[in-house]
């Protein structure tokens, strides 16, 4: 969700933070501004994924029924849940945030928001999470929160971020929680559907973010952060961000038994696209071309919004598995 940010596609923004653009000296304005540091801790755009992935995966899981509380209930917890997971993140890369210019604009690089309250505020936001997803939902599902959370903070960012260019490989896979949180919302238990949509974003977690890091790898080496496009040729990066497009793709396609032929049609036809940007961007590379890699980055947007539109679109419709 991203629960929590997904490890590299949402690194961060060069655009101001939202208490920037509050102007005014007065307690209206210094108010504003500190509640707006608070949301900028969550890394609101970050949280879009929770929507993208949670709605699709939880129609499948009652194909041809759609319960709007649950829906809103668990996307409530889980915009909670992934908002301590990005606060507490923020805690502990307060330090390689000042140093990237693209972080630097931060709440605590910026010293907007004291680190102790930046830390109350994300645990505060866990545990809310915990407690309203096992009332609304069922308790499997709010456990998976909390481990979402922990393995994000722990494992990823203060574990593996700093350590090795595999980083978002094994750190993605919080990322990837959304479908397990919102399919165990629904059923109580965790299905082979919500493993294969979690494989989905999984695969496509890497290719996502090391377009970004080809980008800004210098903002990666200046904070000591061993990101592949760091440590690795240009060429080497563009043959794996291949390698793993490949699997997105095919994690899609081991979806189909439990979908229909609108659901087929998409994930073959967005797949194309997707491979085919992926390997232009390798191909580019291989011929010594000036190769634009954030395009790549910003259309995996598209990509996986598409696929999981398809999904819930398949989902609501509620026609008959293919097999």
């Amino acid at each position: 969700m991203r629960i929590g940010q997904q490890p590299g596609g949402a690194h961060g923004s060069s655009a101001p933070v939202l208490s920037d653009r509050v102007t005014g000296s007065g307690p209206i304005a210094t108010l504003t501004r500190r509640v707006l540091a608070y949301i900028a801790l969550t890394k609101p755009r970050v949280i879009e994924l929770l929507l993208v992935a949670t709605i699709p995966t939880m129609l499948l899981a009652h194909r041809g029924h759609v319960d709007i509380r649950l829906i809103l209930a668990t996307l409530f917890g889980g915009w909670m849940g992934a908002a301590s997971a990005n606060t507490l993140n923020c805690v502990a890369d307060a330090d390689i945030d000042k140093v990237m210019k693209r972080t630097s604009r931060r709440p605590l690089a910026r010293a907007a928001v004291p680190t102790s309250h930046a830390f109350v505020f994300g645990v505060t936001l866990g545990l809310g999470s915990f407690a309203w997803l096992w009332w609304q939902a069922n308790l499997l599902s709010g456990a998976l929160v909390v481990a979402t959370i922990l393995f994000y903070v722990f494992v990823y960012t203060l574990g593996l971020k700093r350590r090795t260019s595999q980083n978002v490989v094994w750190g993605g896979a919080a990322g990837c929680m959304p479908v397990l949180v919102g399919w165990a919302a629904v059923t109580g238990t965790i299905g082979w559907p919500a493993l294969a949509l979690f494989l989905v974003i999984f695969f496509w977690t890497p290719p996502h973010t090391w377009a970004l890091a080809m980008r800004y790898k210098e903002d990666y080496r200046a904070a000591g952060v061993p990101m592949l496009p760091v440590v690795a040729t240009e060429q080497v990066v563009t043959k794996q961000i291949v390698i793993y497009t490949w699997l997105t793709v095919a994690a899609t396609l081991a979806l189909i038994p439990a979908t229909g032929v609108i659901y087929t049609a998409v994930a073959i036809v967005a797949g194309a696209w997707f491979l085919l940007m992926a390997h232009q961007l390798y191909s580019g590379v291989r011929r010594g071309e000036s190769v634009k890699p954030l395009r790549l980055f910003l259309q995996s947007n598209n990509y996986l919004a598409v696929v999981f539109c398809g999904l819930a679109v398949d989902s609501v419709l509620g026609w008959h598995p293919l097999f």
